[in-house]
């Protein structure tokens, strides 16, 4: 690290003397320093925040996630350069430096605080105006995402991704925006089959129009993608549970008990395409009063019909400011899987949704803060599950102290039938399904709902959250969060609970436990 710090520094420095010396180029530089410190219980969670919904041999004491203990401490650095020479040109690199976990070398923060791939850039782009128009163009890696007035935060796509954004005012109440970017390519090594590189791309091409109008913002998109075979190819399985990226960016239909089977090793088509839709909106003509509701629609069509993937997610939302603080109640829905596991998943796709978006509903059941606290309990998106809420939000009686609460009650929109292929009670035609679980860690529940829990529609949960706030200088905050999620999964026989195994043996139910977490982050913004 230390190494990789010094080269950073030292180009700085040259660009600085550079500037210094043309004068044609003003030099800005921004940062967010993060420290932060948690501690968390419950929930049986492995890596990458999975529940492994009752295999004690992957069970890792607290969180689990990468690893984690019930106690961490971490950091995190992010440097912004902007290299400005008019209001039509400028360049931006950013910079980030971990998270670094307290004590662990491979991350940078053991003794000597020599480890290594720690530093790296997160955003890289040229943002130009196309002359003698009002057209902006960005060009690079940078955050594209959708838009949404009720989460705040896309369920569908929100990513840091190279490529290339366009957006113009058409008049006073409509503008255009339009992007392609470029999320995977030439990462295929190649085989007998087919050579290297080939068909590995993923292109997705999107437009909104943003309508403003008095008192109310209206905003439709679309997207349209397409990957080859081989752009989640991992060895043979073309687009199962071992694919490279399918399953984290939440395009895998439901190969649970197919992961083994020939349909589950490859696509029809040299190309699959997806295609989104939505439209989000805001009524703020009656300030302080504000109502919010969005609906998304997305669809993966790979030319096989059990690999397939379509759903769709809508969310209400209605708020009163006041003067102490915003009370409000929101809810959402989205569709969940039907019991034909032949017939692909009915929840909707997505490609890295809330990567940088703070969900304004959940806090750690979902990717619900941008800090380096612990979420993603319950998934990294709303898709397949329904839930109701309220929160009073900003909420300040003190100067320089705010608090938001929020409580939920959700469930899942999955048929429970679904669980007794994830458990392993159920195949399909004679495919092999998931391995049942008998405490020796070889369950594969995991695949089952990427980054969190696969919840049907006879299990549920309850969210409590509290966030409190205090700014100690102009520059300088302190952020303490608490959360607790209560579980209420099925055990009877034909959801989680036991069965009896093709070989006569008993195997035993799937559970897990009650969550919480409490962290506190000292942020430095300058």
């Amino acid at each position: 690290m230390t190494r990789k710090l010094t080269t950073l520094l030292l180009a700085a420095t040259m660009l600085l003397g550079a500037v210094s010396a043309s004068h044609a180029v003003d030099f800005k530089i921004k940062g967010v320093w993060n420290m932060n410190f948690e501690y968390g219980s419950g929930g049986n969670f492995t890596e990458r925040g999975r529940s492994v919904n009752g295999n004690k041999a992957a069970h890792v004491t607290g969180w689990g996630r990468y690893g984690e203990d019930q106690f961490e401490a971490k950091s995190r650095v992010r440097l912004q350069l902007d290299a400005v020479a008019s209001e039509s040109l400028s360049g931006t690199v950013y910079f980030e430096i971990g998270g670094v976990t307290w004590g662990r070398s491979s991350k940078g923060g053991a003794l000597g605080a020599d480890g290594s791939n720690v530093v790296k850039i997160k955003h890289s782009y040229l943002d130009w105006v196309v002359p003698q128009t009002n057209v902006k163009v960005r060009m690079g890696i940078q955050r594209v995402f959708l838009p949404d007035f009720t989460t705040e935060a896309s369920q569908a796509f929100d990513a840091d991704v190279a490529g290339i954004v366009a957006s113009a005012p058409i008049n006073d109440n409509l503008s255009l925006s339009a992007f392609w970017v470029r999320p995977y390519n030439d990462n295929w090594a190649g085989d007998t089959q087919s050579p290297q590189n080939y068909l590995d791309n993923f292109d997705i091409f999107g437009l909104s129009a943003p309508v403003r109008l008095d008192g109310v913002n209206v905003t439709p998109w679309a997207m349209l993608g397409m990957f080859g075979s081989n752009t989640f190819r991992k060895g043979d399985d073309f687009y199962g549970k071992n694919s490279t990226g399918a399953g984290a960016l939440g395009l895998a239909p439901a190969v649970y008990a197919l992961k083994d089977s020939k349909v589950g090793r490859q696509l029809a088509d040299a190309y699959s395409t997806v295609l989104w839709a939505g439209i989000t909106g805001e009524v703020v003509k009656f300030d302080p009063f504000r109502v919010a509701a969005s609906f998304n629609y997305g669809a993966v069509d790979t030319g096989v019909e059990a690999l397939n993937r379509k759903g769709w997610y809508s969310a209400l939302l209605a708020e009163y400011k006041l003067d102490w603080g915003t009370p409000g109640i929101y809810g959402w829905y989205s569709s969940g899987d039907d019991d034909n596991i032949k017939n692909g998943s009915e929840r909707m796709p997505n490609v890295e949704a809330n990567n940088e978006s703070t969900n304004a509903m959940s806090s750690f059941g979902t990717l619900g803060t941008w800090t380096l606290g612990r979420d993603t309990l319950i998934g990294s998106t709303f898709a397949g599950t329904w839930g109701v809420g309220a929160r009073v939000k900003d909420v300040s009686f003190f100067d320089k102290l705010k608090q938001t609460f929020h409580v939920n009650i959700l469930g899942g929109t999955n048929s429970p039938s679904m669980a007794k292929y994830i458990k392993g009670a159920k195949g399909v035609d004679g495919h092999t399904s998931f391995t049942p679980d008998t405490g020796t860690g070889s369950a594969d529940f995991n695949s089952a709902n990427y980054y969190g829990l696969y919840l049907t529609s006879q299990d549920y949960a309850a969210e409590f959250g509290v966030t409190t706030t205090y700014q100690i200088y102009d520059n300088l905050r302190m952020l303490v969060e608490a959360n607790y999620i209560a579980l209420w999964l099925d055990q009877s026989r034909g959801v989680w609970g036991g069965y009896t195994a093709t070989d006569g043996s008993r195997v035993g139910g799937n559970s897990t436990t009650d969550a919480w977490n409490v962290n506190v982050s000292f942020i430095y913004k300058f």
